[in-house]
């Protein structure tokens, strides 16, 4: 299911930061995926619809080589991947085993994903930075995805760095890691999201004027007052 370009846009510039706070607001603690640090530095902030991907642990006569060919595999799994999809694969934390390499990585961007998130590891570093496909892994592992798991399936519910994540539902990834947006919840966490960084520049705007911490940040209700008089001024 493709999100729409201005729901894109406007999540492109909400930090994940803010959006474990409104998250939080709304009861849901457990949102941002533990593990996945951006390969390299600087990664755009991106926004797309959750494809997931599911690993087990390696068992011997399943995690081979020859299940690279199987119509169950990464493989497979990629050439289903829709544009604009953000494949999450839950690798259970594996750090010895690389799910995917330079190979895999650079057909999904050649298909238009947007990006690789995992609680695993990838191989093939170099490759894989070359490949151009923006990836938020846990690091670097030089054996195949075989020597630690075994690949299940995709387009099911995952665990990923701990968090429940379903298809469709929303990651957006940036320099703080990854963060899941339930579907069901993305129009009121986007709307309470924009009013929040909107506020947030204005309090950030009243510390540079040389404005104290107590009764700011948070707002007290004469603070409150002046940044609706401030949005008053502006129109918004």
């Amino acid at each position: 299911m493709p999100l729409d370009a201005t729901t894109i846009a406007t999540l492109e510039g909400i930090s994940t930061a803010t959006l474990t706070t409104v998250l939080l607001k709304k009861g849901l603690r457990n949102v941002w995926l533990r593990g996945t640090k951006p390969l390299k530095a600087g990664q755009t902030r991106l926004v797309g619809p959750a494809f997931t991907l599911r690993f087990v642990p390696a068992r011997e006569d399943l995690a081979t080589p020859a299940s690279w060919s199987s119509p169950i595999s990464t493989r497979a799994a990629i050439e289903a991947m829709p544009e604009g999809c953000i494949a999450v694969v839950d690798a259970m934390g594996v750090t010895d085993a690389g799910i995917f390499g330079d190979i895999l990585c650079r057909r999904m961007r050649l298909r238009g994903v947007a990006a690789l998130v995992t609680d695993g590891v990838v191989r093939d570093a170099a490759g894989v930075l070359a490949s151009e496909l923006p990836v938020w892994c846990a690091g670097i592992a030089a054996p195949p995805s075989v020597a630690g798991l075994t690949f299940v399936g995709w387009q099911e519910p995952v665990g990923c760095g701990g968090v429940a994540v379903f298809p469709n539902d929303v990651i957006v990834v940036d320099d703080d890691g990854a963060v899941v947006i339930p579907q069901a919840l993305l129009a009121e966490v986007v709307a309470i999201a924009v009013e929040q960084e909107r506020q947030e520049s204005w309090i950030y705007a009243q510390v540079e004027a040389g404005m104290a911490l107590p009764g700011l940040y948070p707002p007290n209700e004469e603070n409150k007052a002046r940044y609706e008089a401030f949005k008053a001024a502006q129109g918004t």
